[in-house]
């Protein structure tokens, strides 16, 4: 691989490692406002939730229909997990 090459794959690797995280870290900020405890809303302000998007690989993407809501659950603490593209 040459030298170019070599630089751009690790600015792939560097900038889709920071926007993954952005996106994760966000997502996880969206997630407080299920808090029933700081919040106050109605089932009908609930805006059902996006069907979840697997890739597979460059070509393939499937998406999935989210699960049917279970009953109500005590939330998680959040892991300290990040994404890194290897």
């Amino acid at each position: 691989m040459d030298k170019n090459q070599e630089q751009k794959r690790e600015r792939f690797k560097r900038l889709g490692t920071q926007r993954t995280n952005s996106v994760l870290q966000r997502l996880k900020v969206l997630g407080n406002c299920s808090n029933r405890s700081a919040y106050d809303y109605t089932e009908e302000e609930i805006i059902p939730p996006p069907p979840q998007i697997n890739i597979t690989n460059e070509t393939n993407v499937t998406i999935v229909e989210p699960a049917p809501k279970p009953a109500e659950e005590k939330p998680t603490e959040p892991d300290n997990n990040t994404f890194i593209l290897i």
